[in-house]
C-alpha cells in the first residue's frame, strides 16, 4: 500500500475524497485536483447551473457534480469557513502584493 493511499480519507459520498496531501486536505473529486468548495463557489456564488459547470470542468461527470454539491449542503458551515479564510488570505495577498498591471 502506498503512502498517498494511506493519506487519502473517504467519505459518505462515492465521488468524494480528503486528501492530506492534495489542496491542502480540502475535498476534492476522487481522481482530480477540483475542490468541492469550487464546485460550489461556481453554483452558490456565481448562479451556475450544473451543467454549466460541467463544461468548465470537462473531466468531471454530472454525477460528480451533484456529489460534489451533496457533500458541500452537509458541511456547509466548515466549508464556507473555508471559502472565508481563502477570500481573506486573497485579500492579503492584493494588499502586499499589489498589480503592477494599472
Amino acid at each position: 500500500m502506498t503512502e498517498q493511499a494511506l493519506s487519502k480519507e473517504t467519505t459518505s459520498h462515492p465521488y468524494i475524497v480528503i486528501n492530506k496531501d492534495v489542496c491542502g486536505g480540502s475535498p476534492i473529486i476522487e481522481g482530480t485536483r477540483t475542490r468541492v468548495i469550487d464546485i460550489a463557489i461556481e453554483y452558490e456564488l456565481l448562479g451556475r447551473s450544473a451543467d454549466e459547470i460541467i463544461r468548465s470542468h470537462p473531466h468531471v461527470s454530472l454525477y460528480q457534480i451533484h456529489d460534489a454539491l451533496s457533500f458541500y449542503y452537509e458541511n456547509r458551515d466548515e466549508l464556507d469557513r473555508k471559502i472565508k479564510q481563502d477570500r481573506e488570505f486573497i485579500t492579503l495577498l492584493k494588499v502586499n502584493f499589489p498589480s503592477k498591471m494599472v
